[in-house]
Order: C-alpha cells, then structure tokens, then sequence
C-alpha cells in the first residue's frame, strides 16, 4: 500500500512538471521571455515596456501635463467676418483678443521640371551640340531624389511590398507614375553605395562611444535563416549587419570586433569576448524574472519577486541621477547587499524546493546571475551616468 502511495505521488509529481513546462511554453511571449514581439501570437493586446495594468482609460490622466496637438506654421491665413447681425448692432464692440483654429490638411502634387536644350549644328563638320543637362537627367524621364526617398522609405522602413509602393505611389498620382519593379528593387543598392562614406564615418563616430549597445537577431532571406547583427551608441549612430552566420564569424566586419569601450548585450556568450566590459541588458533580464514569477509562484519562491523590485529600483535611480552627478556610495552599496543576498535566498529556496525537470528556466537565471555578478550591477558603479541614459 504504502509503495503504491508512493508511486501515485511520484506520478502526480511527473505530470505536475510536465504542465508546468506546457504552461512555460504556453505564456512566453516578448514580454517574459527573449520572444520577438514579432512572435507573438493572435491573443488580447498586451501592455507594451513591460508595464502593468492600472484600469484606468486610456489617454490624459489627472495631475499629468497634457499632450495637445502642435500647432504648424500657416501655409495662408483666413479671416473670418462676422455675421452682419453683429456687424450691424452698435453694441458689440472689437475686443482685443483673436481666437485661433487650424485646420491642417496634406497635399501631394506631381511636380514636373522640363529641361529643353536647342541643338546646334556645325554646317561645315556636321557635329551637333547642346547644352549640357543637369546631373541625374541621362534618360528621357528621370525621377528625382524625393520619388526614389518616398519608394525607398516605402519600401525598407514600413515594410511595403514592392508592388504595393507602386500601386501606392500610382494611386497618389492619379495613374501618372507607374514605376518599374526593377527601378525599386535597385534603389537598395543605390542607397548602399551613396551611404557608404556615411556608414564608416558612423563607425568612426562610434568607436568614440565609452558604451556600445550590440544584439543578434534572426532573420530570413529568400527562405534561409540569417542574422542581423546591431551595433548603436547611446543617443548616436545605430549600424546594422546582415551576416549569413552568428558567433565570431558574424562579428567579423561589425565594429564591435574591435571595440575597446564597454558591451551592453543580452548574455550572447560570443560577445564575452570583445570590449573591455560587459553589462547586461536589464530589460531583458526583468522578462525572465516576469517568466519566473509567472512560471514559480510563491510562497516557493520569492527571490525572483525580490530581485524585480531591485532592478526596477535600480534603473529609476540611475536614470535619476543628473548629468556627470555622483552617485550616492551608500546606496550603491546597498544594492549591492541586496543583489547579494536575493541570490543567497534563491540557491537557498532552490535547496529547499528543487525546481522541475520540465522548468528550469528560474534556477539557471539565478545560477547566471550569480556567475556574471559584474555583468549585472556594473552600469550603478560607473560614476558617469551619461552612459547608461
């Protein structure tokens, strides 16, 4: 009886692990994972930055400065009479106040420039010349820098189809523009090789950066798997890279190959070895913290609910911090203590209560974030905080 108890116990046990890990699986999502929000499934709109539900309606909120429509500078300006009822009544007076409304609107024209060149002919020789045509006139109909701009735009920016940017930019004409496919698909390698000098001056400009923000994403090209890599300084220039591998293959070429100021990444080992420092993006560990909260409830576990509460006090504080002000020795200190000590209880709570076969995402969080102590809590110990705002 009693191995038959236990048996069923250890059964129970088994299949409680397995819907623990179906519900992990289930729930990911950009917000408690590192899930592209592009992956999200068909489900109810999510609140977006990782912010909770307070009830309340959307738009102005009492106590907070409102955000009204900018007014634009008038294209022409409109008087507007009164109705000869007031006119006419020697009671109302002009008073010294004019009431201003805007009525703003968008409007897109074709705008043709015709150049005619009279030809000249040598009478004894035969040869013929003309006066020479502005730069980018080389065929009968040229299309100037704003089309190619708006198509290009179009196109990479919005993620248009190309034929959708043609039938767009036709319907905006009123069937005048009917550009070729091919002439679209060429502005990506027009604007390649025009932006060239501007991309290694951006790398240059980056290489000037004390911090450097870099991440890999996957992508697809004709069907393949790719990647992008992306390299940006705060407030600076951001560079992508398409590369048909990860690791030290696809950092080859990027600036962070030889980059000596500090990586800001999230924990992609690779690029553990370039730079002179590392910090850990916080945003992407507070979505494995939410994943664990969800995933481990209390009372189990309530390290991860602490440690939440830290980083989230940790970023206000930092992000407070005036220009080249100093931060406080003490609180940083503390925070220090505190990260410490949540660890301690989450290998303790572990100890007590082991984590399932089926969900081991929560423990292996805090083994890493033991391990890469530095990683975590090295932006509150530099003493510019301009390089984390």
């Amino acid at each position: 009886m009693r191995r038959e108890k236990y048996q069923l116990a250890a059964e129970l046990e088994e299949e409680k692990g397995k819907n623990q890990k179906l519900a992990a699986q289930s729930n990911k999502d950009f917000e408690n994972s590192s899930l592209p929000s592009s992956a999200r499934p068909i489900r109810k709109k999510k609140i977006p930055n990782s912010r909770e539900a307070t009830g309340r309606k959307p738009g102005g909120q009492p106590g907070h400065p409102g955000h009204g429509r900018k007014k634009q500078i008038p294209s022409q300006t409109v008087l507007l009479q009164p109705s000869p009822e007031i006119l006419d009544d020697p009671d109302f007076k002009k008073a010294k106040k004019t009431v201003t409304k805007q009525l703003v609107n968008l409007q897109i024209c074709l705008n043709v420039t015709e150049y005619k060149a009279e030809v000249y002919r040598n009478s004894k020789t035969g040869e013929s010349c003309h006066a020479e045509f502005p730069a980018g006139g080389t065929d009968e109909v040229n299309y100037g820098s704003s089309v190619k701009a708006f198509l290009f735009l179009l196109n990479h920016d919005c993620c248009v189809s190309i034929d959708k940017c043609r039938d767009f930019l036709k319907n905006l004409t009123g069937g005048k523009l009917d550009i070729s496919k091919g002439m679209i698909s060429r502005l990506s390698k027009e604007f390649a090789e025009k932006s060239e000098p501007k991309r290694k001056s951006a790398v240059s400009e980056i290489y000037l950066y004390p911090v450097m923000h870099t991440d890999c994403t996957n992508t697809r090209v004709n069907g393949k798997s790719a990647y992008v890599f992306i390299c940006t300084a705060p407030n600076g220039p951001a560079l992508y890279y398409a590369r048909e591998v990860k690791g030290h293959g696809g950092v080859a070429g990027t600036p962070v190959e030889d980059y000596q100021g500090i990586l800001i990444h999230d924990h992609e080992k690779t690029f553990y070895r370039y730079g002179c420092g590392h910090q850990e993006c916080l945003a992407h560990v507070l979505r494995y913290l939410k994943g664990s909260m969800e995933n481990e409830p209390e009372p189990e576990r309530k390290w991860n609910r602490a440690m939440h509460c830290l980083l989230r006090e940790m970023i206000h504080y930092v992000n407070g911090v005036e220009p080249g002000g100093e931060r406080d020795p003490v609180t940083i200190c503390g925070y220090e203590s505190r990260y410490d000590q949540i660890l301690e209880t989450a290998l303790n709570e572990y100890a007590d209560v082991p984590c399932s076969d089926y969900y081991r995402d929560g423990y292996n969080l805090a083994l890493r974030m033991k391990e890469y102590r530095e990683a975590h809590l090295l932006f509150p110990l530099q003493t510019d905080s301009m390089l984390y705002k």
